[in-house]
């Protein structure tokens, strides 16, 4: 049976290769966060596992920090450390897992982008005729009318569009069905992309939006028609899909205030994950207070 931290890494690395068969990516950052554990260790003079506790974790995740470590990659450390506890556990190296209780620093939340009332408007003018700027069209105008996530978009199916009721229906995360209303633009837009569908669709295809081979689309084509039309229409920033579903949101919160409303409409479970918009709302509000009032103003 291995001795030291080291060797027990040695084996814990052969454990993931041979029954998890991590990703080569994932694999990677084990062996990284997981060396870093042991060059701490080596710096502590801890050789034996049972001699880790977690007043060592919590030292260990401190120092991870405090060397520059962003709290979201001191998370991912601390979760490499705690299944390779888990691993020595079960092993019978240690009785208890010293990580189980120790918590990152808590990361800022990052505010999504978003695409002003404009933006929008330019980059949905899309005025080209042929078959495959017309499902763009159609694409990008639902995305926005409706906020549907990428895999909501390419996982749509012709039975759950309602043309005559105006609304769509989605399968969102944790298998969540919801019906959403569906705008008068993106409408006009689907109708038109509808009938040139029929030429295009394999036969017996349900996929709203096929691509040229008549198959449902990939997400990787989705990204790559988005960014190609942001470019087009002269954006001059980095478009993606789920843009239009964080532009849908602000919109909507900054016109209604109904942040519930909005909750439901973009399927989330838990309000505190909607209400990073209220930040967002926040600040159009703060530039229209330094802007406008008397106060506010530099001299």
């Amino acid at each position: 049976m291995p001795s030291s931290i080291a060797d027990w890494l040695t084996r814990f690395r052969r454990h993931l290769a041979t029954e998890r068969r991590l990703s080569p990516h994932t694999d990677s950052n084990y062996a990284r966060d997981l060396a870093a554990l042991v060059r701490f260790c080596e710096a502590e003079r801890i050789t034996d596992p049972a001699r880790l506790d977690s007043q060592h974790v919590r030292l260990f995740a401190a120092r991870s920090h405090a060397a520059g470590l962003a709290p979201r990659s001191v998370q991912r450390r601390l979760s490499a450390v705690r299944s390779f506890c888990n691993f020595l556990v079960r092993e019978g190296a240690i009785s208890t897992n010293p990580a189980h209780d120790v918590r990152a620093p808590k990361a800022g939340k990052r505010l999504p982008g978003t695409l002003d009332a404009d933006q929008v408007t330019q980059l949905l003018n899309v005025t080209a005729t042929e078959p495959l700027a017309l499902r763009d069209r159609a694409l990008m105008e639902l995305a926005y009318s409706s906020g549907l996530r990428l895999a909501e978009i390419v996982g749509l199916d012709i039975g759950d569009l309602d043309i005559a009721d105006r609304t769509v229906r989605v399968l969102g995360k944790g298998a969540k069905t919801r019906i959403l209303p569906v705008g008068r633009p993106a409408l006009a837009a689907l109708r038109t992309w509808l009938r040139e569908r029929a030429a295009l669709a394999r036969a017996g295809e349900d996929a709203v939006f096929v691509g040229r081979s008549g198959a449902r689309m990939s997400p990787r084509a989705v990204q790559m028609r988005v960014a190609y039309w942001a470019r087009r229409q002269g954006l001059g920033v980095h478009v993606h899909p789920h843009l239009f579903r964080h532009s849908f949101a602000t919109h909507l919160l900054e016109s209604s205030r109904d942040l519930r409303g909005v909750q439901e409409l973009l399927g989330h479970a838990d309000i505190s994950t909607t209400q990073v918009y209220t930040h967002l709302d926040f600040q159009h509000l703060a530039r229209i207070y330094d802007s406008a009032h008397p106060r506010a103003r530099k001299k």
